[in-house]
């Protein structure tokens, strides 16, 4: 084979690039692929290598040009092509900027690392003061075959010489340093907390590389290592508490919980460190996750050293982008746990318990148990930190959802900081954040008045009409719906919102003043000269007609004409304009969507109110006849507002108030025998009333309300009492509509809640 071969093939291939743990510097991952090549080119042996490269960095300060750094390392480094020129250039200005990263807007997988655990300093007062040497490793070695001390001391040489990467490589090759670190890690842990510490230290050297993962997986460290937490976190709440047993006297009590406590902890923070880099791996995850990580990681969040609560909390944030280790932290009371860190001096532990609520807060059980343990106000004073304002904006974002907690926000300063941070805005484009909590809270009625309170009203519309800002606008539409106090501020304002509905405008900006104008129902409004100045009612009925436009924008259009419906003379305007017909062929159109047809159903409800709409409704469309088709639809709230306006055309025309009680009898009748039929199909079912007369005798003929054969004729209904929306006849021969039990104004809706009172979700 040798004489066949000719020469030797070699093929560099670039990988990942990542940044190094702890250093400033880049890792650049490749491929070796060395091939020896026959004759006639055919491949006779191969071997591929995998390997990295560290680019350090160490001139990147605060004042880099990070764009001239990274064009500088694509050249150097052949490694990296150009095309990664992009990717470089982020890398650098993510670590350019490690210490104080920015938050990010979503939920994401790439973790900034949290703070290396303390470098080890010697124990029990043993000194090293011989320099570890790798040629010497297999002296180390043999000390791991003695007593306790010699084994610290062995392993303790070994450390020096895995805290640098340059070494790691020659000593992964040493399986016999490797298993007899793991050997003695197995046995002796429980033993010598410090001997677990090195050993650990040492796993947690070569786990800062994920090349050198399978290692640390082969030797079962990682099980181990969750064994370790288990049991310290067990031996702990054994020990007597500083302020219970322990007097203050006790000195020397004292400072033996504490040093005890001090290496504990720092025996769990190098175990947890190399558990979060070996949870780089899901499927290693996972297994953590079948063994409680979550449990002891909350368990973990009663400590106060800081380092290790930054380490704990990185940790859970990582988990808490996957549903089932989010659903593990709900069972544990993590929400409860985490208040207490908010607030905190530590500025990194601050940012990342903010990072996990919010990754958490996407739960609404768990938005509500934030609310519950008292975040709420705590995030409020959060917005004043330039450091910590996004995140909590975001996280109060997400507690503004719920219509349940709408309402505490009233009890907090958030409100009146909001309107400050939109004040001060000034005419630059507001961030969709700040935007979004202030339209979810708007949709409060308590809210909305703290937000008009002052010039916040004039404010906002200036700022929106004169910036066109959609999301602006969408805030006061919400607003503009309450009733009450806030409603009769808006009459200064309907000139400037008609001036914006025009066909040249788009249709979003469109949309959102005209909702804001139909949920002025103020009685006093002259409509009449608002549609004529501004020339609105072509705009209206042209966009009546199918596909015109989008359908919110079609269904806010309904909802203007019922609205300007109430007065008399616009109605009028409008029946002579032909939108009537328009109205009857949008419902023929949209007759599956049940919004569309509750809303134009209350247009004709509010237009057979006026005589002149009324007669144009009865005796000049079929209107009516809709009507009857939709008097038992399934949708509760269309047939309230069809019946109300059926019983008024029914009391103005005899001819339609025949078929209306005929339509009525006919459904009633219907339902009796349908309920017969079922009783007689049941046989085995006894009836209702235990006698053994004949059933015509529950019509109750001795009232002379029905004949006594049980037949029930349309004249039946007309001695009903009147119903909602029916007339009283007075003693003066007027007639008066009974509207106090009838529709009081616009119906909310076809489902029972508003659109423009949903959630907005859509902040980034």
């Amino acid at each position: 084979m040798q004489d066949d071969a000719r020469y030797l093939k070699r093929k560099v291939t670039a990988g990942s690039l990542d940044v190094h743990p702890t250093e400033k510097a880049l890792v650049v991952h490749y491929e070796v692929e060395a091939s020896i090549l026959a004759e006639g080119g055919g491949h006779m042996l191969g071997e591929r290598k995998e390997g990295q490269k560290i680019i350090r960095v160490k001139s990147l300060s605060p004042s880099t040009d990070v764009g001239a750094l990274a064009k500088k390392v694509v050249e150097e480094c052949k490694l990296i092509p150009a095309s990664r020129l992009p990717q470089v250039e982020q890398l650098l200005y993510y670590l350019q900027n490690r210490k104080s990263s920015p938050v990010e807007g979503k939920m994401e997988k790439k973790e900034k690392r949290p703070v290396k655990p303390r470098e080890l300093t010697p124990f029990d007062g043993m000194e090293l003061n011989e320099e570890a040497s790798i040629t010497r490793v297999d002296e180390y070695i043999e000390l791991l075959y003695e007593g306790i001390p010699e084994k610290i001391r062995g392993s303790a040489l070994i450390l020096q010489l895995a805290r640098n990467p340059d070494n790691l490589e020659e000593l992964l090759h040493n399986e016999a340093a490797l298993g007899a670190l793991a050997r003695v890690l197995r046995e002796d842990w429980k033993q010598s907390v410090e001997l677990a510490t090195i050993i650990i230290y040492i796993f947690f050297c070569f786990s800062s590389f994920s090349q050198f993962h399978g290692v640390v997986s082969h030797y079962k460290i990682g099980a181990l290592c969750m064994s370790v937490v288990e049991h310290e976190l067990k031996r702990h709440d054994v020990w007597p508490p500083e302020n219970g047993s322990l007097r203050r006297d006790q000195d020397k009590a004292v400072r033996k919980y504490h040093g005890l406590l001090s290496k504990q902890e720092q025996l769990l923070r190098v175990s947890l460190y190399l558990l979060l880099n070996l949870a780089e791996d899901t499927r290693t995850e996972l297994k953590m996750r079948n063994k409680n990580i979550v449990g002891l990681l909350v368990k973990v969040l009663e400590r106060d050293d800081e380092e290790l609560l930054v380490l704990v909390v990185s940790f859970l944030k990582k988990l808490s982008i996957f549903l089932e280790n989010k659903n593990d932290m709900a069972e544990v009371d993590t929400v409860e746990r985490l208040a207490r860190l908010v607030p905190c001096d530590h500025d990194d532990l601050l940012n990342l318990t903010l990072r996990l609520l919010l990754n958490l807060s996407f739960d609404s059980g768990l938005r509500a148990k934030m609310v519950e343990v008292g975040l709420l106000p705590k995030l409020t004073a959060l917005l004043g930190d330039e450091n910590s304002r996004q995140v909590a904006l975001r996280i109060l974002y997400h507690i503004s959802i719920d219509d349940r907690f709408k309402g505490m926000f009233v009890y907090t300063d958030c409100i009146p900081q909001l309107m400050q941070m939109l004040y001060e805005h000034g005419e630059e484009d507001t961030e969709a954040e700040l935007l979004s909590i202030c339209i979810n809270l708007a949709a409060n009625k308590r809210n909305a008045q703290l937000i008009c309170e002052g010039n916040g009203l004039k404010m906002l519309m200036k700022r929106a009409l004169k910036m066109k800002d959609c999301l602006l606008m969408k805030m006061i539409r919400n607003i503009s719906q309450h009733d009450g106090a806030t409603k009769p501020v808006f009459i200064d304002y309907v000139g400037d919102l008609a001036a914006e509905i025009r066909a040249e405008e788009e249709e979003e900006w469109v949309l959102e003043c005209l909702g804001t104008l139909a949920n002025l129902t103020i009685p006093d409004l002259d409509w009449e000269l608002v549609l004529k100045e501004y020339n609105l009612v072509p705009y209206l009925k042209d966009r009546l007609k199918p596909a015109s436009a989008e359908d919110d924008l079609i269904l806010e259009v309904v909802i203007m004409i019922g609205t300007v419906s109430m007065d008399d003379a616009c109605a009028a305007m409008l029946a002579k304009s032909g939108i009537i017909p328009a109205l009857i062929e949008l419902l023929n159109a949209q007759q599956e969507d049940d919004e569309f047809v509750c809303q134009i159903v209350y247009v004709f409800y509010q237009m057979v109110f006026h005589q002149a709409t009324r007669d144009v409704i009865i005796k000049d469309t079929q209107a009516p006849a809709y009507l009857i088709d939709l008097m038992h639809d399934k949708n509760a709230e269309i047939r309230k507002v069809c019946d109300n306006t059926l019983d008024i055309i029914a009391e103005y025309d005899d001819e339609w108030g025949r078929k209306i009680q005929s339509e009525k009898f006919r459904f009633h009748n219907n339902q009796w025998l349908e309920m017969v039929e079922s009783r007689q199909a049941d046989e085995s079912e006894p009836y209702l009333y235990d006698n053994d007369n004949d059933r015509t005798d529950l019509f109750y003929s001795a009232d002379g309300i029905t004949p006594a054969d049980g037949s029930v004729s349309p004249d039946f209904f007309n001695d009903l009492q009147p119903q909602n929306g029916d007339m009283y006849h007075t003693g003066d021969g007027s007639d008066v509509f009974d509207q106090t039990s009838s529709s009081p104004g616009r119906p909310a809706t076809a489902y029972g809640f508003r659109p423009d009172e949903q959630p907005f979700y859509q902040y980034s």
